[in-house]
């Protein structure tokens, strides 16, 4: 099956296949860990984590196979460069959010202190 964009000119789905379970793969591994160190039960933090999940496949399948222009335009280096910045500090800001907890409280509930 040929996935198309919104003109029906078709795009490569594997960006978005890529985006997608990495993200499922991080909510998931981190979402119930990080709601427990929060206070928040299990079952609430899996369900945080699907939502999230859901959330970012949603805005990944938008931008990378709806809204994605076609392979022959040309992208100029300068525009992918400010691109990767941009995600490279959104990246970081998320690894930051995820040491949070570690920070407040000593660090997860029944960690063994040293």
């Amino acid at each position: 099956m040929e996935v198309r964009n919104r003109d029906g000119e078709p795009v490569d789905p594997v960006p978005f296949v890529v985006c997608a379970g990495l993200a499922a793969m991080l909510c998931f591994s981190c979402g119930p860990l990080y709601g427990l160190a929060y206070g928040v039960s299990v079952r609430a933090s899996l369900a945080v984590s699907a939502v999230a999940t859901i959330a970012v496949t949603a805005v990944a399948y938008h931008r990378l196979v709806w809204a994605a222009t076609p392979r022959w335009v040309d992208v100029p280096p300068q525009f992918r460069f400010e691109r990767l910045i941009y995600v490279a500090l959104a990246l970081g800001v998320v690894l930051l959010a995820l040491s949070v907890p570690l920070l407040v409280d000593g660090g997860f509930p029944g960690a063994i202190a040293a």
